[in-house]
């Protein structure tokens, strides 16, 4: 990958950007932080040719809810549980209202063409 390539892709949610001192940093936690929730599996940093974890910006988002939970009191474990749900929840409501705009489109008359 050249560097217009990688630049490129800082867009990207998705693209590992992030060492994990750099993510540690901007979540304002720690670096064993961030290995417990991995341990947890709630996030899985890809690994750069060095062996690294390397983070997305969207696994940081993650990272800093369960962060707010454990802030809260909520320990490590049953942060990433209830992210997990919290997850499934808003992925099943997603497709719950799916099927209701098809119902929906379903029941109209069809157009007498009149």
């Amino acid at each position: 990958m050249t560097a217009d390539d990688s630049f490129g892709r800082l867009d990207d949610d998705d693209y590992p950007a992030y060492t994990m001192g750099r993510a540690a940093e901007m979540l304002g936690t720690t670096q064993g932080f961030l290995r417990a929730v991995g341990e947890a599996r709630l996030i899985t940093p890809l690994r750069s040719e060095g062996g690294h974890r390397r983070y997305s910006r969207y696994q940081l988002r993650i990272a800093a809810r369960a962060r707010e939970l454990v802030d809260q009191g909520t320990p490590v474990e049953a942060a990433c549980r209830i992210i997990v749900l919290e997850d499934q929840l808003e992925e099943a409501q997603r497709i719950n209202a799916e099927y209701r705009r098809a119902a929906a489109g379903s029941a109209d008359p069809p157009d007498s063409g009149a």
